[in-house]
């Protein structure tokens, strides 16, 4: 059955990379309705946009929705990987500026949220989107790839130079709570070189040492260094989970991504939809059902790190 929250939850925070502070609330949704975003602070023109694959503007640095009237939200990675992850379908985001709360730079805080207030079935099967055939996209030696499963697995790998990170692979199914349990505390990561060039530019204004892990060499910078050895890849699934959530609804599929980001992941979503015979969608029995992110989850299971 489809999902949505039992009763409204409110997050605050700051932009990571506006550093505005902004409010944000959950919602309750019927059927069918999906995940929308609504920019209450817009009183003129179209304030609604949808967390779908065709309206992302793709960036390195974050994941940006932008409707047709040209009303955005930024920054959305975190939000839907925890929708996806606690198994929510339906729910409408009301929030009063352009970029989701950072929080603390993982998921980890939105689902506590979330699974505080309870996720209430609605009484309509969930449709899913099952991959047929192997879609492949690659950009500066990056890749991303589905690849036909009966269930919904993410396998990551990544290489930086800093020694702190290095080379981490990581592979997961991710049916039931294995996001919850596994990822969803994994915090936004990036190089002290990457931050001050971002600086220079204007970017990253809400970022501190609280919100982000931010490594120079084989240093770690933040306080009580990494949640996990291997934090870094984790975080890299949780943004995949995100990012793949705008399809619309669950994909049956393996996901791999060798060194992606949130543009190749959105590439990736738009070459599945739009290559013939490469996707179709489904109606899920009991059975999916229970294979799907979230089913069977319960607040005790969740990292007590919000």
């Amino acid at each position: 059955m489809q999902n949505t929250i039992k009763s409204p939850v409110v997050f605050e925070g700051v932009g990571l990379h506006t550093g505005a502070p902004v409010k944000m609330v959950l919602r309750p949704a019927s059927a069918g309705h999906g995940v929308w975003f609504r920019r209450t602070d817009i009183q003129i023109g179209n304030a609604l946009v949808p967390a779908l694959w065709d309206v992302v503007e793709r960036s390195p640095l974050c994941t940006r929705l932008v409707n047709h009237s040209g009303v955005s939200v930024s920054t959305v990675e975190h939000v839907m990987a925890a929708l996806a992850g606690c198994g929510v379908h339906n729910c409408l985001i009301e929030i009063d500026g352009p970029e989701v709360p950072i929080l603390d730079g993982s998921s980890a805080p939105f689902v506590r949220g979330i699974m505080a207030r309870g996720v209430r079935r609605l009484a309509a099967p969930v449709l899913a989107f099952q991959v047929l055939k192997p879609i492949t996209v690659e950009k500066d030696g990056a890749k991303a790839t589905l690849l036909p499963s009966d269930k919904f697995e993410i396998e990551f790998h990544i290489d930086f130079a800093d020694k702190a990170i290095g080379r981490q692979s990581k592979s997961l199914d991710m049916h039931n709570g294995t996001f919850a349990r596994e990822l969803c505390d994994s915090r936004t990561f990036c190089r002290q070189a990457d931050v001050d060039a971002m600086h220079e530019k204007g970017l990253a204004l809400g970022g501190t040492l609280d919100n982000a892990v931010v490594v120079d060499g084989d240093r770690v910078l933040s306080p009580g260094g990494f949640r996990h050895a291997d934090e870094a890849v984790r975080h890299k699934m949780l943004d995949a989970l995100g990012d793949l959530a705008l399809a619309g609804g669950p994909i049956f599929g393996r996901y791999i991504g060798e060194k992606a980001g949130h543009s190749l992941t959105n590439t990736l979503l738009r070459a599945l939809f739009q290559t013939p015979g490469a996707v179709r969608t489904i109606l899920c029995d009991a059975e999916q059902a229970d294979r799907l992110p979230g089913q069977g989850l319960v607040l005790s299971e969740i990292p007590n790190v919000a």
